[in-house]
């Protein structure tokens, strides 16, 4: 008798927990769809339900990272209340992202989205900050690439990085050789810079951000053409982003700024 209760709670349990997997992978396609249509906000709400059934669900933790990240960084104001807002929402998504790396540190989503939550929040912060942030965004973007070598976001992290470190000024480079190390800090350069965001592009194409941000190192190094080729190619790219209009936007502005900007070679 004993046995065959054991058996019926078993039965139970298990028809429970399939339950359970079909409700959260259901909030994950629905977090899915409304991220495709561009509804941030919503879709973190659907991978949030998820989590709530199952906290420690890898897909529901990084992904709801990458969509707190995707309402963040449409947050553009001076007001303090909102640039707070903002920020919290990078930091949330940097816990959540590092709450994925727990739960799989073989997974590459959940490295990648370390390095973007956190190298988002450093663009909103005075130079000092930044710096402090430099080692873990390029450690886990270097990870997320080494664990996929066809992680695009990571590497417009790693491009974006060697640009950054390289527009310090020399009071801001001295605080981070101070803080890091000379030998960290030097592995910024150029053409890494290129490099990775090429990279980037070369993965995926018709995202609008790779090539503006690309197009913005081409003319730090003052190759215009190279930039203005980029930067017309975005206009007919499609939207796929939420700040993908202000991106094409972005791209005219450079376009105009650069129209009579010769190389020097």
């Amino acid at each position: 008798m004993r046995s065959l209760i054991a058996m019926l709670l078993l039965c139970l349990a298990s028809r429970s927990l399939t339950a359970q997997e079909h409700a959260v992978a259901a909030d994950i396609r629905a977090g899915d769809s409304l991220e495709t249509a561009l509804q941030p906000e919503a879709a973190a709400a659907r991978f949030r339900a998820a989590l709530a059934i199952d906290s420690t669900n890898y897909e529901a933790l990084w992904k709801e990272s990458r969509a707190l990240v995707n309402v963040a960084k449409q947050i553009d104001s001076k007001e303090d209340a909102l640039k707070d807002r903002r920020d919290s929402l990078y930091v949330h998504a940097q816990a959540l992202a590092e709450a994925a790396v727990r739960v799989n540190r073989q997974g590459a989503q959940g490295h990648s989205m370390v390095a973007q939550a956190l190298g988002r929040l450093s663009r909103t912060r005075g130079g000092k900050e930044r710096v402090r942030f430099a080692r873990t965004i390029y450690d886990e973007a270097i990870a997320a690439t080494d664990l996929d070598s066809t992680n695009d976001p990571a590497y417009h992290v790693l491009g974006a990085w060697n640009a950054e470190i390289k527009r310090l000024s020399g009071l801001q480079r001295f605080f981070a050789k101070t803080l890091f190390g000379a030998s960290f800090m030097d592995k910024a350069n150029w053409d890494d810079a290129q490099r990775y965001l090429i990279r980037a592009v070369a993965l995926n194409p018709q995202n609008i951000y790779h090539r503006l941000e690309l197009a913005q190192v081409y003319i730090d190094l003052k190759r215009y053409d190279k930039a203005r080729e980029l930067l017309t190619s975005i206009h007919d790219l499609p939207i796929a982003d939420v700040l993908d209009h202000k991106y094409k936007t972005d791209a005219e502005t450079l376009l105009t700024e650069t129209k009579d900007k010769k190389e020097y070679r």
